[in-house]
């Protein structure tokens, strides 16, 4: 029978007891009753997942398979039958199909941290290691966001021994997966040009703690040490400022007209997860709006929107704007509605700042960052480091607009930036495959 169909009052009685006898662990007694409870339903899931675990722990392989894929046939999409079986065709030797039944389990629930860390163990007794490492750091992960894994108390006895040697292999696996990013650069440039760079994989990874230069900057991803840190920067910093800035006129012109175009504009917060609008954005309900024309979102490219805007899009080639596939730059028109307030949030590393060049800026609008406000001025840039907290606010009746766009923090080296590139865009593609938003 399905889990989801009510037996009988007597069977329900039955069932309860045998329930209590599993949960008390009087497994014997536990493993009678289902047994008895099988035979008089014989499409028992849940029975025949006990009777079934209950013969891989006595290494009958073959009987816990037999009784696993007729829970499997009767609860095609259980994911804990499915973990089970998994469990059992790799104990049986038959780890393809193991793969397949532990894969099919946390397609149906991706939170399920146990069939996750027994999927990893299965890739990785294939010799997988390149899928093996991310569904381990993602198992690892999970479990401990939901309070388990964290140590001996939070860890069943007969894991431990697992979970620590999957914590080594995930440590070890990363570490030469980032590692071998920079690999090439350092056969073609030397330690020492990548010593930095070298420091902050360190932070990153936890081997070396991160000695924030001021204690208001906090980035949420990567810390580049031994850089300046302020959170606004001097112009002089900055020599392309002044070529953006002279074209001012023209980026305004093909602002406008997109405004009276009424598209191409979209929603610049994407929530994931518990996230909220409420979290980032305050203002009248109904009318606040953070919006973004965007030229490039998280490294890619908008053609069709640099298309229709040329005068702007030739001066943003110009720039030494940060370039990471799928990660950078983010560079749009940034639309701030009558009313809106941008709250307090942190970026996320500190080896790019931000530029505005203010466009449409009505009074009574405002930047402020790491506690130091700032009023825009039409055509003149300002440049910050947002891991500082930051907002921004439009207590105006008109809607303000600036240009925003992602550069390099000048103190990096070309190298350190080409080094950068590249380790983050492995990083990202190993968080993309464990799961990691």
């Amino acid at each position: 029978m399905h889990p989801s169909d009510s037996p009988a009052p007597v069977l329900q009685a039955q069932l309860a007891a045998a329930r209590g006898a599993a949960a008390q662990g009087r497994i014997a007694e536990a493993e009678q009753l289902f047994q008895r409870l099988v035979e008089a339903m014989p499409e028992l899931a849940e029975g025949l997942n006990f009777l079934g675990m209950c013969a891989l722990a006595r290494q009958q392989t073959d009987a816990a398979i037999a009784l696993l894929e007729r829970a499997q046939r009767v609860a095609p999409d259980d994911a804990e039958t499915l973990k089970n079986l998994g469990q059992a065709y790799r104990r049986s030797g038959q780890l393809d199909a193991a793969v397949a039944a532990l894969g099919s389990a946390v397609a149906r629930e991706p939170d399920y941290f146990l069939a996750r860390f027994h999927l990893a163990g299965t890739l990785q007794q294939l010799q997988r290691d390149d899928e093996a490492l991310p569904e381990y750091f993602r198992a690892l992960r999970s479990a401990q966001e939901h309070g388990e894994w964290l140590n001996e108390a939070t860890t069943p006895p007969g894991l431990r021994q697992s979970v620590l040697a999957a914590m080594r292999y995930v440590d070890q696996g990363r570490h030469a997966l980032f590692d071998g990013a920079l690999a090439p650069l350092r056969a073609r440039f030397g330690n020492d040009a990548l010593r930095r760079v070298a420091r902050a994989l360190a932070i990153y990874l936890g081997d070396e703690p991160a000695h924030y230069p001021n204690p208001a900057q906090r980035p949420l991803f990567l810390f580049f040490p031994e850089i300046a840190s302020q959170a606004y920067y001097e112009r002089s910093r900055f020599p392309w400022l002044e070529a953006l800035e002279a074209q001012t006129a023209a980026i305004r012109l093909e602002l406008v007209n997109l405004l009276a175009a009424e598209h191409g504009f979209e929603p610049f917060l994407r929530f994931d997860g518990d996230a909220r609008i409420d979290d980032y954005l305050s203002g009248r309900e109904g009318q606040r709006a953070w919006t973004g024309f965007f030229f490039y979102r998280h490294g890619e490219r908008r053609d069709d929107n640099c298309a229709r805007c040329p005068a702007t899009t030739a001066v943003l080639d110009s720039l030494p704007i940060v370039r990471i596939r799928e990660h950078a730059p983010e560079v749009l028109f940034s639309l701030l509605t009558p009313g809106a307030h941008i709250l307090p949030h942190r970026g996320v590393t500190n080896t790019r700042l931000v530029t505005h060049l203010p466009l449409i800026v009505p009074d009574n609008c405002a930047l402020r960052v790491g506690g130091v406000e700032h009023a825009w001025q039409e055509g003149r840039c300002v440049v910050f480091d947002d891991t500082y907290e930051h907002e921004a606010w439009n207590r105006s009746d008109r809607t303000r607009v600036v240009l925003i766009l992602d550069t390099w923090h000048p103190d990096l080296t070309d190298v350190e930036r080409e080094a950068l590139s590249a380790l983050v865009g492995v990083i990202g593609d190993f968080n993309h495959r464990a799961g990691v938003r």
